[in-house]
């Protein structure tokens, strides 16, 4: 059986396999395992604006459309030094959508999971960020988590119309049931109807508001 992980003379390494090189895995489809972190983010900055960014003291984020950040996927390494500066990274959020082949959003969870083991290992303090697309998503994306830890979610774009609530609440369900987090990161609305109980429960539910409703709010 070929090893996309060997040293192979002349062989160009088109699946980033040095990214998982040192890495175990979990689960059914083997997603690389993340390992935990207790840390609580003071401010978040997107990964396009990272780039450019002087202010270090923030962690970046990748809760942006996909053709923003896939080329820290095409070029890792190109990325590596800014990361580093910052306080830390949740990571990226590639797109799972519910008319996506399940293939594709099991590859989109792997794709996160690498690149979050590979920062890991080069001393970059990481995040899990949990991303599900459909029912099927839900206890799978939890492989490779470790339990009571710090984890992110995105409700940006996921609560405003009844099917999309209806998934991601329950698929958050799923995964505080199994993960049972000390604190979810939040990126978007934590309206107290849907995340009151999780704060009864002893969660601590720390929110940032998304780009999108804080660039409304200063043309408002």
């Amino acid at each position: 059986m070929s090893r996309i992980n060997s040293n192979r003379k002349n062989c160009i390494d088109v699946f980033n396999a040095f990214l998982v090189a040192l890495a175990t895995y979990a689960g059914m489809f083997e997603f690389p395992c993340i390992k935990a972190t207790y840390d609580i983010p003071n401010k978040l900055i997107s990964f396009s604006k990272c780039i450019s960014s002087k202010d270090y003291n923030q962690w970046v984020h990748f809760y942006e459309d996909d053709y923003l950040f896939e080329r820290i996927w095409r070029n890792p390494q190109n990325y590596l030094d800014i990361l580093k500066r910052f306080n830390g990274v949740i990571l990226p959020d590639f797109s799972l959508y519910r008319d996506m082949p399940l293939v594709m959003q099991l590859w989109n969870i792997y794709r996160s999971r690498a690149i979050g083991f590979w920062l890991q290992v080069n001393g970059v303090k990481v995040i899990p960020n949990l991303r599900f697309g459909d029912r099927r998503t839900y206890r799978i994306c939890c492989d490779g988590i470790e339990k009571k830890c710090v984890i992110a979610i995105g409700s940006h774009g996921n609560l405003k119309h009844v099917q999309d609530r209806e998934i991601f609440l329950k698929g958050l369900d799923v995964v505080v049931d199994r993960l049972k987090p000390m604190a979810i990161v939040v990126y978007g609305a934590t309206p107290e109807k849907y995340f009151n109980k999780y704060v009864d429960a002893g969660i601590r539910i720390i929110q940032f508001d998304s780009d999108f409703s804080t660039s409304h709010k200063e043309v408002v």
